[in-house]
C-alpha cells in the first residue's frame, strides 16, 4: 500500500495528504490503518482521531486552530471546520534554554563545515563584499523619470554588451510622500545603489522631487565615484544623450571586472514563500531551512521576513534569539506589525489567501508554522527594520510584509545576493537578484517548468541531506554565473516599495 499521508510530529492529531485520498479509501499513517470518510486533496489534512468541538487542532506539534464542530477520525480538516486561535494581543516570554540548545546545535554544524566551505567565483567589491552578478542598474530617485530609465535600459541592453545586462528599477514614489513613507522609499533606493550585484549604478533624478539628489547623496554616504554616477534630467539639455555617456563610462569599468574564488560563507541569501500550499511546510520550506542551517554554519547570512506570516509561530523564533536584546527586538518587530494592522482597523489573522486555502492551508497559524520552517533551527543573530542593511552573519529577521514583490525588494535592498522562493501554486515573479523558485510538489515542477528552478518533492521519499546537497550545488552554480534562474532567463524582475501613509 502506497504511503499517502504524512504525520509531521508525534504530537499531531492530523496528517497531511501527500497525494489525493478518495472517500472510502483505506489509508495508513503512524502504524494506524483507517478509512477516509472524505475526499482529501493533496496538501490537505485528515483527522487522525476524533477532535471535539473547541479542541485544538495540532500540526507541526503546535496548534493551528480549534475545531468549530466535532470532527471524526478520517474526516477532512480544513477552514470550514476549524478556526484561528490568534488575536491582536499575545504574551511572550524568552526561553533561554531553547536558544542555548540552538546555539549548541549550530556549533556542531560549524564543526562539520570547518575547512569544507564550498568555493564560489564572485566579484569582489572595494568594501570586501561580493557580487554574484555584474549588472548596470538604473535607479530613479522619483517615478517621474521612469520612462527615461526604461528607454536607457533598452538602449543599454542593445548597445553596451554587458554580460549581466542593464536593469532599470522603476517605481511610483520619491515625491508626494510624507514622513515614514518618504524615508522608506529613500532607504530602499539607497540599498539598491549600494547593492554588490551592481557593478555600476546610474542614479537618475528629475530635479524638483522631495527626494532631492543632494539629500539622497547625503543618505547614501560615500560611494565609489567610478561606479556610481548621478544625473538630474531637468538640468540637462539632452538627458538621454548625457545619461548614455555616463552609462558608457560605467560599462567600461564593469567590463574590467573578473570573478575570483571566494567562500560561500560570503553569500547573503533571502528566504521567501509565495503561493504556498499544504506541502510548503513539509517539502520546500524545510529544505530551505536545512540550507539556512548550513549557510549560517559556514559563516554566511540568511534573511527571513514576511512578519505577518510569523503570527502564530513567532514564539518559536523569539526563543532562538541569541540574546535578550535580540529577543526584545523580535517582540517589538512583531508587535509593531500587529499595531500596523489594528491602526488600519484590520484583524491580524486575515490570512491565508484563497490560493493558500485551495492548496490545503486552513488558518494563519497553519501558514505561519510552515512559513518559518525556511529559517531551519538557526539561532537568530540580528533583527532589522524595513530598509535596513545586513551587517551581522547568521539568521536575520527583517521587518516587512508578506506581499511577494514588496518583501523580495526589501530583502534585495538589505543585501541579499539571491532569494530562495518556495511555492506550491507557482509564480513567475522575480526580484532584482536571482530568484530561485523551489516547487513544493512535482506536479507544479512539471507543469510550470519555465518558472521552477528546483523540485523539492523528493524530500518526501529521498534522504533530505542528499536533496539539500543538490540544492547547494545549484546555488553554487547560480552564484558562479554558470546557471541563471528562470526569472533571469524570462526577464521577470521588478521592485515594489512599502507604503503606509498619505500621498500628496
Amino acid at each position: 500500500m502506497d504511503q499517502k499521508l504524512i504525520r509531521i510530529t508525534d504530537r499531531d492529531n492530523v496528517a497531511v495528504a501527500i497525494s489525493p485520498v478518495m472517500k472510502g479509501e483505506v489509508v495508513t499513517v503512524a502504524n494506524d490503518t483507517f478509512t477516509a470518510f472524505s475526499d482529501i486533496p493533496a496538501g490537505h489534512k485528515i483527522a487522525l482521531k476524533e477532535i471535539k468541538k473547541g479542541e485544538k487542532v495540532i500540526k507541526y506539534g503546535y496548534p493551528i486552530g480549534a475545531a468549530k464542530e466535532d470532527i471524526g477520525k478520517g474526516q477532512h480538516v480544513h477552514a470550514f471546520n476549524i478556526s484561528t486561535l490568534l488575536s491582536e494581543s499575545a504574551a511572550y516570554s524568552y526561553d533561554r534554554s531553547v536558544a542555548e540548545e540552538c546555539i549548541r546545535e549550530a556549533e556542531v554544524d560549524k564543526l562539520r563545515w570547518k575547512g569544507h566551505v564550498p568555493a564560489i567565483n564572485a566579484y569582489v567589491r572595494k568594501d570586501g563584499r561580493i557580487g554574484i552578478r555584474n549588472s548596470l542598474w538604473i535607479v530613479p530617485t522619483v517615478g517621474c523619470v521612469n520612462r527615461i530609465a526604461m528607454k536607457l535600459e533598452a538602449w543599454g541592453n542593445e548597445t553596451l554588451g554587458l554580460e549581466d545586462g542593464v536593469h532599470a528599477w522603476t517605481h511610483p514614489f520619491g515625491c508626494s510622500q510624507l514622513g515614514g513613507d518618504h524615508e522608506n522609499t529613500r532607504k530602499i533606493l539607497a540599498g539598491l545603489v549600494h547593492h554588490p550585484n551592481a557593478g555600476g549604478v546610474l542614479v537618475l533624478g528629475l530635479g524638483c522631487e522631495n527626494n532631492t539628489m543632494d539629500s539622497f547623496k547625503e543618505l547614501l554616504g560615500p560611494v565609489d565615484e567610478s561606479r556610481v554616477k548621478f544625473l538630474i534630467t531637468q538640468e540637462s539639455e539632452d538627458e538621454v544623450a548625457d545619461a548614455q555617456k555616463l552609462m558608457l563610462q560605467l560599462a567600461e569599468v564593469i567590463k574590467g571586472d573578473r570573478r575570483e574564488p571566494q567562500p560561500m560563507s560570503k553569500l547573503v541569501v533571502g528566504f521567501k514563500c509565495g503561493g504556498s500550499d499544504g506541502l510548503s511546510g513539509i517539502t520546500a520550506n524545510p529544505l530551505v531551512g536545512r540550507f539556512c542551517n548550513d549557510l549560517t554554519a559556514m559563516g554566511g547570512t540568511g534573511i527571513l521576513t514576511e512578519v505577518p506570516e510569523m503570527f502564530g509561530a513567532e514564539q518559536m523564533l523569539m526563543n532562538r534569539a541569541v540574546s535578550e536584546e535580540i529577543y526584545e527586538k523580535t517582540v517589538a518587530m512583531v508587535q509593531d506589525f500587529k499595531d500596523y494592522f489594528t491602526s488600519h482597523g484590520q484583524v491580524v489573522y486575515e490570512n491565508p489567501s484563497p490560493g493558500n486555502k485551495a492548496g490545503g492551508i486552513s488558518t494563519l497559524e497553519d501558514k505561519s508554522l510552515g512559513c518559518v520552517q525556511k529559517g531551519g533551527r538557526a539561532p537568530v543573530t540580528s533583527v532589522l527594520g524595513y530598509g535596513e542593511r545586513v551587517t551581522t552573519p547568521g539568521l536575520t529577521l527583517l521587518s516587512g510584509p508578506g506581499n511577494d514583490i514588496v518583501s523580495t525588494t526589501d530583502m534585495t535592498a538589505a543585501g541579499a545576493h539571491m532569494i530562495l522562493f518556495t511555492t506550491g501554486r507557482g509564480t513567475p515573479l522575480g526580484a532584482p537578484v536571482p530568484t530561485v523558485k523551489i516547487a513544493t510538489n512535482h506536479a507544479l515542477a512539471e507543469h510550470k517548468a519555465d518558472w521552477i528552478d528546483f523540485d523539492a518533492s523528493p524530500m518526501l521519499r529521498e534522504d533530505p541531506e542528499k536533496v539539500t546537497n543538490e540544492l547547494i550545488k545549484l546555488i553554487g552554480a547560480i552564484a558562479n554565473g554558470e546557471k541563471h534562474t528562470k526569472n533571469e532567463i524570462n526577464g521577470y524582475s521588478e521592485i515594489s516599495i512599502f507604503k503606509d501613509g498619505v500621498v500628496l
